[in-house]
């Protein structure tokens, strides 16, 4: 769908008179076990991003594992971008379809959170209804109840922890620099061995969040909504000199940018470039297991630190299996679906519980993990950087394509 059409759709909301930020369901709370009932049978259309076979797999794992438990199929709905979701609810929306949605799940955060969240496209609160919310480590983690400045509002459900990192060869780069401003000088030294995805990529959107959250005059000034015209410019300004001297050493010298995160990961298998990104800690050692990258493969941090957020669930508010979505987001939450998730042989993604407060052995599935050759521990990953607020992904990335795209 073209963003001209996309502005024609809110227009339409907006003539119609629709507001709000979600629909309620406070007049008579379900028990969760009228729920799970009610779940069962039904077919949950799971909208997620598909650029990683991995996590594919791992989504297939949960779809039989609910399809054993509750009797509800998992369909995985294959997405290059979320944004297509938020477009597609907002079309059922204005057609009048408001029970009959073709979305039942989503994974999202960030952006597309606040936009669906704005428009009032999503079912709920729900999370506290959920039995496993309680063993999320909310005060621990604050981002499983903030998403890019945004509450939550219990409009979605925490199901993984993500923090930015670069993968190296060490075979071939002793080690990395411990700054943006010293990778750029890296770059320069060592032409055409680095590059990052084109956004909206959401690696590569976060890549351009890391360069300004590190240049800006005022960091706290990327937490309010983005200004337009002069203060955009001004704030951002950073960031373009960054990009403007960085681009001619790159990969193709900058004229070319991978699609994807496991294009430029499969660059840095090739040889082609010695540096890939990351959004999780363990996804380097995931990576080795798995064969998809050499031995030698190792993860820096930013001694600054690095941008972090947790990745939800959501039901859009006129899904047609509830129940099912609920059940679903809910196991998503359990020790044996976070355990799993967080074994770097699967996946390698952090989890959002608290797991010191699990039972003795619940807490043992995570102790027993293998760490992996690559993974770094938590103590020595260097701080966690907030997020911007979404407004300032939106604008950046519709300038980075217009300054940067052939």
């Amino acid at each position: 769908m073209s963003v001209r059409t996309f502005l024609f759709l809110c227009l339409c909301l907006a003539l119609i008179g629709f507001a709000g930020t979600a629909s309620s369901s406070h007049a008579a709370e379900p028990d969760w076990q009228d729920i799970r009932a009610a779940a069962r049978g039904q077919t949950v259309y799971w909208n997620a991003w598909a650029g990683d076979e991995r996590i594919n797999a791992y989504i297939a794992w949960a779809g039989e594992r609910l399809r054993e438990s509750d009797g509800i199929e998992v369909v995985h709905v294959k997405l290059a971008d979320t944004a297509e979701v938020v477009a597609r609810v907002l079309a059922e929306k204005v057609s009048g379809n408001d029970s009959d949605g073709s979305v039942d799940l989503v994974w999202i955060n960030g952006e597309n959170f606040a936009a669906m969240k704005e428009k009032g496209l999503l079912f709920g609160p729900f999370t506290q209804r959920l039995p496993n919310f309680a063993l999320v480590d909310v005060a621990g983690k604050p981002t499983t109840l903030i998403d890019f400045t945004i509450p939550t509002d219990g409009l979605e459900a925490p199901w993984g922890m993500a923090k930015f990192n670069l993968i190296y060869d060490s075979a071939r780069v002793p080690s990395l620099p411990g700054d943006i401003a010293g990778l750029r000088a890296w770059a320069e030294a060592n032409p055409g061995r680095f590059t990052y995805p084109a956004p909206p990529d959401f690696l590569g959107s976060t890549f351009l969040k890391q360069v300004l959250a590190e240049l800006v005059e005022d960091a706290g000034r990327l937490q309010a909504p983005a200004g337009e015209g002069a203060d955009f410019a001004a704030v951002t300004a950073p960031l373009w000199g960054y990009l403007d001297a960085l681009h001619p050493h790159l990969w193709r010298g900058g004229l070319a940018f991978p699609v994807s995160g496991p294009a430029q990961r499969q660059l840095l298998d090739d040889g082609e470039v010695d540096v890939t990104l990351s959004f999780y800690p363990s996804e380097a050692s995931s990576l080795i297991e798995n064969g998809l990258l050499p031995d030698s493969a190792r993860v820096a941090f930013l001694a600054g630190g690095t941008i972090g957020n947790t990745h939800f669930v959501a039901i859009p508010y006129n899904a047609r299996a509830k129940e099912g979505a609920q059940v679903l987001a809910n196991f998503l939450m359990s020790p044996e679906a976070q355990a799993h998730k967080q074994d770097s042989r699967v996946w390698g993604d952090d989890t959002v519980l608290a797991v010191a407060r699990l039972p003795e052995a619940e807490r043992a599935a995570f102790a027993d993990l293998p760490r992996g050759p690559a993974t770094v521990a938590p103590q020595d990953q260097g701080p966690t950087l907030l997020e911007p607020h979404p407004s300032w992904m939106t604008l950046i990335e519709a300038e980075w394509l217009r300054r940067y795209s052939r």
